[in-house]
């Protein structure tokens, strides 16, 4: 649409790094191209916009206090009066990520990206005391950025974490200098043998790799012990051998499994604990409605629970 004007929400927590990150945003040649830019601010933070960055950079501002002023009058008031190119809302980090997806936008505004923005240093302490609100903070977000990292930030966990949630979402990792560093993310087991038997431990690190290098898997055989879940509606020799996660919290249990062929599926008992060698392929199932992940197994043997039965990121 050509009079489509996007929105960009910056999440994260208070003195996270969201105005900063926003700064150097506008000064970047795809932003900074002389479009005028309407920012809402939803909390005051540690680093302001002075009046001369705003004016050389055709930024104009809004600040609310309450989550409920962002409603269909306001976004259309502000437009009205502004007339933006392009809307960035600088979203407070202690309001419900899920209300993005639900905010009343006038018609021509698109919601394009989300963008989360958090301090590497202090991240782990949101998750030990309001973990709930900060995964969801993830699983509502296209790019996660992690600034003032240092070499004791659990970069690979912090990774891990966010792919149970969030497959889609971009991650970046920098420290205070602006340096970028990478997830080494070393596998508990060698991906390289034909045959890949997993611990326990190794099942949900297993499943999200998986998914992210389906390639390095394809054709291998995988041994590993796991749930099973059935259901009326699939295909008679199909069920889906998989283990129960707490991917955010005690009241966020999701059950991670893939679809999985077996001649013998009517034999199985809902919730039988087996262990499972299969055939990992990547092809489409009509239970994905695409392709991904199809296991085809060759032996399914009854066994015993694990001593922990969820799988933890």
């Amino acid at each position: 649409m050509a009079n489509e004007i996007p929105v960009y929400m910056i999440t994260g927590f208070l003195e996270g790094g969201k105005t900063s990150f926003l700064k150097f945003t506008l000064q970047q040649d795809y932003f900074n191209d002389g479009s005028k830019t309407l920012l809402i601010l939803c909390e005051e933070g540690e680093t302001e916009l002075d009046q001369k960055f705003m004016d050389k950079y055709h930024v104009v501002t809004e600040t609310i206090e309450e989550e409920s002023e962002l409603n269909r009058e306001y976004f259309r008031e502000v437009g009205k009066r502004h007339k933006p190119d392009r809307v960035i809302i600088e979203y407070n980090g202690m309001w419900s990520p899920k209300n993005i997806t639900q905010l009343p936008f006038p018609y021509s505004w698109e919601l394009y990206q989300t963008i989360t923005v958090l301090d590497g240093s202090t991240f782990q302490l949101y998750l030990n005391n309001i973990k709930s609100l900060a995964m969801e903070l993830l699983t509502y977000t296209d790019m996660v950025v992690f600034n003032r990292c240092t070499q004791e930030t659990p970069i690979d966990t912090f990774n891990r974490s966010i792919k149970a949630v969030n497959r889609r979402a971009e991650v970046m990792f920098e420290t205070k200098d602006g340096e970028t560093l990478q997830p080494e993310d070393v596998l508990p087991y060698d991906r390289d043998q034909d045959v890949i038997h997993l611990e326990d431990e190794d099942y949900g690190i297993w499943y999200i790799d998986a998914q992210d290098n389906p390639d390095e898997y394809v054709g291998k055989t995988i041994v590993f012990k796991a749930m099973v879940m059935k259901n009326k509606e699939f295909p008679a020799d199909v069920f889906v051998p998989g283990r129960n996660a707490m991917t955010c919290c005690a009241d966020d249990i999701r059950f991670l499994g893939f679809v999985c062929k077996y001649k013998d599926t009517a034999s199985l008992k809902r919730r039988q604990w087996v262990m499972v060698t299969a055939t990992f392929e990547w092809e489409y199932s009509d239970l994905y409605g695409e392709k991904g992940p199809v296991l085809r197994a060759t032996e399914v043997a009854q066994t015993s629970a694990p001593k922990e039965d969820l799988v933890y990121f």
